[in-house]
């Protein structure tokens, strides 16, 4: 009985592998036979990709792949997920391509494939309005907060300035941060400038940036490492997008300027 549950058990887990493996697709073929390309996102990242009062999920990025999804006759699906499980997502094929202020980085270079850099983004620190932290040294011994497993994260941990910090905290979001910051109970974030600036201009007056960052750096759309098809897809129509001036249109919907990198 004992060999029988267990043979029973081994039988039922190979059928679970088997149904991760056949979520995994990496052809434009399959999405097409599918209907639907799934999104991971944060949706708390604004303006990239959040929450509107009623609940609704907007943002820039989010616009950019409906607009692709139009042209290439497929729908969009998104998927909120947990940042800090982005790959593990991805590599499961719970989602096809991540979509949400994703930095290109060396070491997700290593664990995924990479769309063409479309915007320029900066790690800056953002501060209290009266702060006094104005470089990356001033913020020797004090309270610094980022989001897990973020670029700022990474940044942060390549400057040795890291080691003197009183306290190194790690979020789940940035609004986690940002609150905190606002509360005193942390001296500075270090955030993606796209979303610090945003966040400035719906609260002036509360938070200010220090001059000198963690250095530039460029987004781009993350696919599993063996999508090149599907990868090759994305960049067209984004490339198509650029050029005929929709791209443009939605960057200036977002950030009353074009920001696509040409």
């Amino acid at each position: 009985m004992k060999k029988f549950i267990g043979l029973l058990f081994v039988g039922l887990l190979t059928v679970l592998l088997l149904g991760c493996q056949d979520k995994t697709l990496n052809t434009w073929g399959e999405i097409e036979e599918r209907g639907y390309f799934i999104v991971g996102l944060d949706d708390t990242f604004a303006p990239m990709g959040f929450r509107n009062d009623d609940g609704e999920l907007i943002g820039f990025d989010v616009d950019l792949a409906k607009e692709v999804s139009k042209r290439l006759d497929v729908e969009v699906q998104f998927q909120p997920i947990d940042w800090d499980a982005k790959v593990l997502e991805l590599n499961s094929g719970s989602i096809d391509m991540i979509w949400n202020g994703l930095t290109i980085t060396e070491s997700r270079l290593e664990e995924m494939l990479f769309s063409s850099a479309y915007i320029a983004n900066t790690q800056m620190i953002m501060v209290s309005n009266g702060s006094d932290i104005d470089l990356i040294s001033d913020l020797e011994t004090r309270r610094v907060g980022v989001q897990v497993s973020s670029a700022s994260e990474e940044a942060v941990m390549a400057n040795d300035i890291n080691s003197t910090f009183s306290e190194f905290l790690k979020y789940d979001n940035y609004n986690l941060a940002l609150l905190k910051l606002e509360n005193n109970t942390i001296d500075a974030v270090v955030i993606d400038e796209i979303m610090g600036r945003y966040i400035m201009s719906l609260s002036p007056g509360v938070y200010q940036v220090a001059s000198e960052n963690f250095g530039s750096e460029e987004y781009g759309v993350g696919f599993r490492l063996d999508s090149n098809d599907i990868r090759n897809q994305i960049n067209q129509v984004l490339l198509e997008m650029i050029a005929d001036g929709k791209a443009s249109e939605i960057s200036i919907r977002w950030f009353g300027e074009d920001i696509f990198l040409q």
